[in-house]
């Protein structure tokens, strides 16, 4: 079993975890009413995007998503929490050095030992759910799952549902797609954009990612026979019914999102392995990106 497979699977007692340790991390989160940026960078911006969209719709304050390298360096906030498993991104460390002393910062890392502890105000650190992996897996959905229970958004039918993924039949003739399109809409938006990068990083397959509504605003147009188009979360009406006119395959999403992304992460395995591809050893990918001066 390759080291992200593992990985995968730990995820509904990593998501467990998470949401017992909330609580004592609370101080270290942002609180109701305070205007807040998330940062990150790759996987970590898209579950950046995810969480944004969550506290936002939970009416706890004005919350914004940035790449770590986009982060626009005039604008005020209360907080500025930066997603990194590695602890060690040059993108985040540099932001994070250019904002001490005028903005609080919160980091969400895995590893203990890196730059990332003492660059930040407070830390959060979520080590049980480290990997070896260079593909992200469970670090980011334990990192999403904390701050949905932070936010008051976890539930035990969402780990129900995580074990479910794990375990339910992906749908036939799916492996053997040539082109893979993600949907979502508010907080799963995020969620698309990173299935989209699973399936690129593990199995090298061509993917994209779209709010749902925009999926009719041209990209359905490529949209054929030996193509899939997966919904992460509630499809707008009469998509579905389009998206097979066209002859291609439709995945609704039937689990809670963050489940439908563990099957997704499965699939990208899955593909891998048809493919005769390594997902241990992406390509051209590091664990880290660590930039020279």
């Amino acid at each position: 079993m390759s080291h992200v497979e593992d990985e995968l699977n730990s995820q509904p007692e990593c998501w467990i975890r998470a949401a017992e340790e909330a609580g004592r991390h609370a101080g270290a989160l942002p609180g109701a009413g305070e205007r807040v940026a998330i940062v990150g960078c790759g996987t970590s911006y898209f579950m950046a995007q995810a969480v944004a969209a969550l506290r936002e719709a939970a009416g706890q304050g004005e919350t914004d998503a940035f790449a770590a390298s986009e982060f626009p360096r005039g604008r005020s906030y209360d907080r500025v929490v930066a997603l990194t498993r590695s602890g060690t991104t040059t993108e985040v460390l540099d932001l994070l050095g250019q904002l001490r002393g005028t903005t609080r910062t919160t980091a969400l890392t895995a590893d203990p030992a890196t730059p990332v502890m003492t660059a930040a105000d407070d830390l959060v650190v979520l080590d049980f759910a480290d990997e070896r992996s260079v593909v992200q897996t469970r670090f980011a959905t334990t990192a999403l799952t904390l701050l949905r229970a932070h936010l008051g958004l976890h539930t035990d039918a969402v780990v129900a549902d995580a074990r479910r993924a794990l375990v339910s039949p992906l749908p036939e003739g799916l492996v053997d797609c040539a082109q893979f399109s993600f949907l979502g809409r508010g907080w799963t938006v995020g969620l698309a954009s990173e299935a989209g990068l699973k399936m690129r990083e593990a199995s090298l397959s061509w993917t994209e990612a779209y709010p749902a509504m925009e999926y009719r605003h041209g990209p359905i147009s490529v949209t054929t026979e030996g193509t899939a188009t997966w919904m992460l979360g509630e499809a707008p009406a009469g998509l579905a019914e389009q998206v097979r006119t066209t002859g291609a395959l439709w995945v609704e999403g039937t689990l809670d999102p963050l489940a439908e992304l563990v099957r997704v992460q499965r699939l990208a395995v899955a593909v891998a392995a048809h493919r005769g591809l390594d997902p241990d050893r992406p390509r051209h990918l590091t664990r880290s990106v660590i930039l020279a001066d």
